[in-house]
């Protein structure tokens, strides 16, 4: 222990339990020291990973019971530690003047020290330059555009939401309804209502949000909107990294391997094997990583030259990489280098020399992921003998229901709503987010042994099912741990399914006392508060073709939110018959201005006008949680 121990404040302290319950998802009171390294990254204390294991050393070996787990106690300790002054300028020397970490933050009544995060400034620049020049043409977000990436222009654009909007839907095109978003008065109203509209449509597309608000926003604090930005972008980034979209990436199949297999594995996988794939046909050394591995700009200089245009049709232009500063003593320069024939192909995005130096992960996989989606270079006649017809892409439904789970923070990530819930631990993560209790200690946790590795994800699927049955009291008639282990379809959106519905109605249970909310008591509420509002469209039920219109949901949200809706933007049709185009407009309308209004709707326009019962119910539901809130407040 250091001489001198730096007091925590009580902000520190609570932000210190938030990052420590993040990783401690069984609430079992511990952490394993392998999930150290990402502890400190949620309480914003980024270190290198041979200081994690320094410091793993010297904890096994001063820990008494021997049961090398951490308890929050002892992470404070080794935080307070860390703090220290002599552990401090250590830290300040070696970490923060190589990756540009600032820190910020207020003093504290309690302690001189005040509470403090960190931020990126290469995020930050990285950030700025992709944004200026994303929205560059958009005459919404010409009041803030081009920031400035040397001072913190960033963090204070957000604050009317609307450059958070238009964000989104370059990510996820048509996400946010734009007739929705407030771009004229800059009212503290109307910047609210921007910031809900966007912090609901980015949990809708699958962003977590948990833990940001809309005054945080408006604050402008650097660490939130950076994580929330990165999680849009990164979105964007991934949406055409799958087999589904750009057949060709089956020629990445390795020896031997099942198309499964392919099918499951995440978009920085396929970013990886797509590096390799170039690289092995460029006779260069193989990458493991975006970090270490590209740090000599080497694998870089490569894959530019194996993917730019080579002129072959007569509509396109040739372009030659210069390999010339392949060789480059200095890595720096380097690097510069090798930007510069980037540049050439229109991707000189995201990292700058030194990211690339320094093996700035998250912001290399981002160079990386638009080099692919500008130039994928890949044959569709690499399908290696498979009938692509036979593949398909991930439905509306599967992709409405994998954005839920990732908005809550489930971890791992969920990317194939099959294999990645195998092991049931994003599914006991769900029954803790729906108040079913789980036993942690009966759940194994990876990493799993070499053998008999499936045969502990099974017993996790197992008690899965008899938690579902036993104390959700779910219907799961003929489904078993094995279905689940398997990535059956229909069993396990079942369960899923039931999550979610869950999930949704206990919001209601909160605002009436506990009581039991059932589809019944919804309809009623629904019919009722349209009548009280002198509304014609009473729906019979959650079928109701009326549904397709969108009419009763926009005219429940006018009798609840009045003003929220603008009528000349409501199709209402000749005698109530609408064309399919005026139906999704008006769906489109409807979910923007729910999520405008603060419910947090994950279902899509096209549920709507498909009158899918499901969907229908979350969106009635969540409307009606937050009619009840309004009465109540």
């Amino acid at each position: 222990m250091a001489n001198h121990i730096t007091q925590i404040s009580r902000e520190d302290l609570d932000d210190l339990r938030e990052a420590f319950n993040k990783i401690d998802i069984d609430n079992s009171g511990f952490v394993s020291d392998f999930e150290l390294q990402e502890l400190f990254r949620e309480a914003s204390f980024s270190l290198p990973g041979y200081r994690i294991r320094e410091l793993i050393e010297t904890f096994i070996a001063g820990d008494t019971n021997k049961d090398e787990k951490i308890s929050f106690e002892e992470f404070v300790s080794i935080y307070q530690e860390l703090k220290s002054k002599e552990f401090s300028e250590t830290f300040k020397k070696t970490i923060g003047r190589r990756t540009g970490i600032r820190s910020f933050g207020g003093t504290s009544g309690i302690s001189s020290e005040g509470t403090q995060h960190s931020y990126s400034d290469e995020e930050k620049v990285a950030f700025v330059n992709w944004i200026n020049k994303a929205l560059a043409s958009d005459p919404d977000c010409s009041h803030l555009l081009p920031m400035n990436p040397e001072n913190d222009n960033l963090f204070t654009s957000v604050r009317d939401g609307i450059l958070l909007c238009k964000l989104i839907n370059l990510s996820q095109p048509d996400t946010i309804d734009e007739r929705v978003i407030n771009t004229k008065k800059h009212s503290t109203f109307t910047m609210t209502e921007n910031l809900m509209l966007a912090l609901n449509s980015a949990s809708a597309i699958g962003c977590t949000v948990v833990n940001i608000d809309a005054h945080d926003l408006m604050a402008g604090k650097p660490h939130l909107v950076l994580g929330l930005l990165w999680q849009i972008i990164k979105i964007g980034l991934f949406a055409d990294i799958e087999i589904s979209r750009n057949e060709a990436l089956i020629g990445l199949l390795q020896e031997g391997e099942e198309l499964d297999r392919l099918l499951s594995v995440s978009p920085e996988e396929l970013l990886l094997r797509w590096v390799n794939h170039h690289l092995r046909n460029a006779g260069a050394e193989l990458i493991c990583n975006f970090s270490e591995d590209i740090k000599d700009s080497r694998a870089y200089f490569h894959l530019l030259d194996q993917i730019s245009p080579k002129g072959e049709d007569e509509f396109e232009m040739s372009v030659d990489i210069d390999m010339t500063g392949l060789n480059h003593p200095d890595l720096e320069h380097r690097a510069e280098l090798m930007l510069c024939q980037a540049a050439r192909l229109d991707c000189r995005q995201f990292v700058s020399p030194n990211d690339v130096t320094s093996g700035n992960s998250k912001l290399n996989l981002a160079f990386v992921a638009n080099l692919f989606n500008m130039h994928p270079a890949m044959q569709k006649s690499n399908s290696n003998g498979i009938d692509t017809t036979v593949i398909e892409g991930e439905s509306r439904e599967e992709r409405t229901f994998r954005n839920w789970m990732n908005s809550l923070g489930v971890s791992p990530y969920v990317n194939h709503l099959y294999c990645d819930l195998c092991d049931a631990l994003v599914i006991l993560q769900l029954y803790e987010k729906v108040n079913v209790p789980v036993n942690w200690r009966k759940v194994n946790r990876p990493p799993y042994p070499v053998l008999g590795a499936n045969m502990k994800k099974l017993e996790n699927c197992s008690y899965a099912v008899e938690l579902g049955t036993t104390e959700a009291r779910f219907s799961l008639v003929g489904i078993g741990g094995v279905n689940l282990n398997e990535g059956n379809p229909m069993h396990t959106l079942a369960l899923v399914w039931q999550l979610m519905r869950r999930y949704t109605m206990l919001v209601l249970s909160d605002l009436g006392d506990g009581e039991k909310v059932g589809d019944h008591i919804i309809l009623n509420w629904v019919n009722s508060t349209l009548s009280e509002g002198h509304k014609d469209t009473q729906i019979r039920s959650f079928k109701d073709k009326l549904i397709s219109t969108s009419l009763p949901v926009i005219d429940l949200i006018d009798i609840i939110a009045p003003s929220a809706v603008r009528q000349e933007m409501v199709k209402r049709g000749v005698e109530g018959v609408l064309s399919d185009a005026d139906k999704l407009n008006n769906a489109k309308y409807a979910i923007s201005v729910a999520r405008k209004m603060g419910a947090r709707v994950y279902a899509l326009p096209d549920d709507l006008v498909e009158v899918k019962p499901k969907m229908v119910l979350t969106v009635f539901a969540c409307l009606m949680g937050r009619g009840m809130k309004r009465a109540n407040s």
